[in-house]
């Protein structure tokens, strides 16, 4: 079976493509290296540098790849530049998803994966978070990953395209990049290898719910055959501190430096998670890697990269 990754440069991409080659299916990687890089894919895959909002470019790769399954993870991810570029980031997320959905049904797509996002239910009403929660997203990117969820809905109505739409919670891992809008985890790691203190806004105490890339991964190749037309969280189900985080990934390293706790952050939102039952009960899925195994795995890769650069450097 031939599959389609859109963004599969990228960090939670490209973990897909891996699994994907993994479990021997023909995959194609489509990506415009904005934020994707190229160490990044297995060199099985067939890359084609595009942009999704690139219409006509975009319409060729799948004129001549003819795949049968679509998983969308192009996107503008981060929060801030939706903020300050709220064009970019709709025209990114909102008209290319579109650009993928048509070329979805010219070429006779049998199914659409599409990588979602917890910002799409804002400040949590109750917890755990499940997939009836009220939906109120607090930026530009919740907004923008939220629309396409409608389109593809109207897309299966319309012409019969059958998809599985996934929301993640925060996601982390392996090849997650430390700078800009890098996740939590990846950047207490690059302070520590550093040497540098980690800043914590507020007190701590506030709490998220940490998934590790490669449970993502296998969520996916889960909706390649289960959860049609479902709307499913990807989460460890699971609430845990900043401070908890902290100390986690003190022990994985063995170093300790007292956090520089600063001011919180306005519109910070203070306890989530998302509930995971739905993900196992359609795509018979659950988290295989424990918070703890999956920090100690993601210290072990950066603390390679750091090693090799600093052995460059000398």
């Amino acid at each position: 079976m031939k599959v389609m990754v859109t963004g599969g440069a990228g960090f939670i991409g490209s973990h897909i493509v891996d699994k994907l080659i993994w479990e021997k299916f023909e995959v194609i990687v489509v990506d415009d290296f904005s934020t994707g890089k190229q160490e990044n894919v297995n060199p099985k895959a067939r890359i084609y540098p595009c942009d999704i909002t690139n219409s006509l470019k975009l319409y060729n790769i799948f004129e001549a790849e003819k795949p049968e399954i679509v998983i969308h993870h192009a996107a503008q991810i981060s929060v801030q530049d939706s903020i300050n570029s709220p064009n970019r980031d709709a025209d990114v997320n909102v008209i290319g998803t579109l650009n993928v959905l048509q070329n979805c049904i010219k070429h006779g797509i049998n199914k659409l994966i599409y990588a979602s996002s917890a910002a799409v239910y804002g400040d949590p009403k109750y917890l755990p978070v499940d997939e009836e929660h009220p939906l109120n997203p607090l930026s530009p990117y919740g907004i923008s990953k939220h629309t396409p969820e409608h389109y593809i809905r109207m897309f299966n109505e319309l012409y019969g395209l059958d998809y599985t739409i996934l929301r993640y919670a925060n996601a982390y891992g392996p090849r997650q990049d430390a700078e800009g809008e890098g996740g939590v985890v990846a950047i207490f790691i690059d302070r520590i290898l550093q040497g540098q203190r980690i800043s914590i806004f507020g007190n701590g105490s506030q709490t998220r719910d940490f998934i590790y890339v490669k449970d993502i991964a296998e969520a996916n190749l889960a909706a390649v055959q289960r959860g049609s037309r479902e709307i499913i969280n990807i989460s460890a189900n699971l609430e845990t501190s900043v401070n908890d985080l902290f100390t986690a990934l003190c022990v994985i390293s063995g170093t300790y430096r007292e956090p520089d706790y600063q001011q919180e952050r306005l519109g910070d939102i203070r306890h989530s998670y998302l509930a995971n039952q739905k993900a196992q009960s359609s795509l018979n899925w659950q988290p295989k890697y424990t918070l703890f195994d999956g920090l100690a795995r993601t210290f072990d890769y950066y603390k390679v990269d750091h090693n090799e650069i600093v052995k460059l450097a000398r």
